[in-house]
């Protein structure tokens, strides 16, 4: 039987946070802005149309939830969002997944895409325990296996 697992790029880049109702929740390791991916739990997804349509409904509902989280990630921070960014590429890795990004107008990309932009930077290990506190607790505080 084929099982779903995470994408090694993810398990790479991104700390985990929730086990949401369809989707793993991982906060991505870039402190330059504060970012959610969710991947949805679905053997060999590669595109929305992949899922069933209430996947695809619960997979809207969890972008807004990650949204609120994303936020709370920046309020905790002391740098409050003031733009969602939603998307889905999956051209560098191609299991399915959704970004949420939180965006301020003097981000090191804006007003352009966050993907490509620079090197990735290391969150302190300080600013790394408020940013998955202030997301867990949006997000429920949902128990997370560790990595």
């Amino acid at each position: 039987m084929d099982k779903f697992s995470i994408a090694p790029d993810f398990l790479r880049t991104s700390k985990p946070l929730a086990s949401l109702a369809l989707c793993e929740a991982r906060l991505q390791a870039d402190a330059r802005w504060p970012w959610i991916v969710l991947i949805p739990r679905r053997f060999g997804a590669r595109e929305i149309e992949h899922l069933k349509a209430a996947d695809r409904a619960q997979l809207m509902e969890e972008v807004v939830l990650a949204g609120a989280a994303v936020r709370a990630i920046g309020s905790a921070l002391g740098r409050p969002v003031e733009k969602l960014n939603a998307g889905m590429l999956g051209n560098i890795t191609p299991q399915l997944h959704a970004h949420v990004v939180g965006r301020r107008a003097d981000d090191a990309a804006w007003p352009g895409p966050v993907w490509g932009a620079g090197e990735a930077v290391a969150y302190d290990p300080a600013d790394l325990a408020h940013a998955l506190e202030a997301a867990q607790l949006v997000l429920g505080g949902v128990a997370v296996r560790g990595e």
